[in-house]
């Protein structure tokens, strides 16, 4: 069993991947992504492929845009000496948010075993395209350069966003949004999908609805236990036809009364022992999302400040245009 990181570049990958190859065959190596032992996460092949509702529109004819959104409220909590090494890049997207992204875009696998999940899996990896830095933004908060041990001019990110592509046939054209960050307004685990809009010609009272009132989407809360809510509109009670966006929501509390579910680590140390590797990280699958990461990793654009307690630099408006961040109601 081994744990976080795997590398911190492509080279060091696959530096590792080679040592350890040395001594175990992949078949015998189990990489924690305790992000992959959530029940909420697993949820996403069920929700995905086990319902005629949802299955048929899981693709760029029906959706517009994919986010990812995983901000933190906690600071470094003292961990100098790991983050100014690691950054928020590292410590999360290349490792749990893109391994949630390989479950939200995957194909359907064949069967439910280890070789065809991450077989699939593998797929969307290879065809991300490599990260654009012109299409990413990195933030510090303000205050970070004054913890202790951290460089008075450290270029090391507390936050990020990016915009990811997937070059194949059921995502061309739709991109990803990718957001985590330390010392933001509120912890969440979020995905969501942004569904494209019909003409609306018919119903000329949405003409008065901004955008964000006239959301169609389906969100998938994956922090433990979950939650999975889906956003339309429906006809407002009166004589005129007017809308207004409304939600139905699934919470795993209500319909499961709080099953014993294990942990991430729980679950994934219990699949360990079993000796099934569903759930876990394979050798390619790391360095193929090194590789994807190199240009960003050569090519870093600089940190911008941010507020703690806001959602992060002004700029991610800009890098999501002409899409708008999900945030809770209340929140812009």
């Amino acid at each position: 069993i081994i744990e976080k990181p795997f590398g911190t570049d492509f080279e060091s990958a696959r530096a590792l991947a080679k040592i350890v190859h040395s001594v175990f065959d992949e078949s015998q190596v189990f990489r924690i992504d305790h992000f992959l032992g959530k029940e909420s996460v697993d949820n996403i092949l069920a929700l995905r492929f086990a319902n005629g509702l949802f299955e048929p529109i899981w693709n760029r004819d029906h959706i517009s845009h994919v986010q990812i959104d995983v901000p933190e409220k906690i600071s470094i909590e003292g961990r100098t000496q790991f983050f100014e090494g690691t950054g928020t890049f590292r410590d999360m997207i290349v490792t749990h948010l893109f391994q949630v992204l390989g479950f939200v875009a995957m194909e359907p696998p064949t069967r439910l075993s280890a070789k065809a999940l991450r077989d699939e899996k593998a797929k969307v990896f290879d065809a991300l395209h490599p990260i654009d830095p012109s299409k990413v933004v990195r933030g510090q908060y303000k205050g970070y350069r004054d913890e202790p041990g951290v460089d008075p001019h450290s270029q090391t990110e507390t936050f990020i966003a990016l915009k990811a592509e997937i070059d194949n046939w059921r995502w061309a054209g739709v991109p990803f949004y990718l957001r985590s960050g330390k010392s933001l307004t509120q912890r969440r685990q979020v995905v969501t999908l942004g569904l494209k809009e019909p003409t609306l010609r018919m119903f000329e009272s949405v003409t008065h609805l901004s955008a964000g009132e006239r959301r169609n989407d389906v969100m998938i809360d994956f922090d433990d236990p979950g939650w999975i809510a889906v956003r339309f509109l429906a006809k407002k009670p009166g004589p005129e036809m007017r809308l207004r966006e409304v939600e139905m929501t699934f919470n795993y509390e209500d319909s499961f009364h709080r099953m014993h579910e294990l942990e991430g680590y729980e679950r994934l140390i219990l699949e360990a022992m079993i000796g099934d590797q569903s759930l876990f990280t394979r050798s390619d699958e790391i360095e193929r999302l090194w590789e994807v990461a190199t240009p960003l990793l050569d090519d870093p654009p600089p940190v911008e400040f941010y507020e703690p307690g806001s959602w992060g630099p002004p700029s991610i408006k800009h890098l999501i245009a002409p899409h708008k961040w999900y945030l809770p109601d209340g929140h812009e």
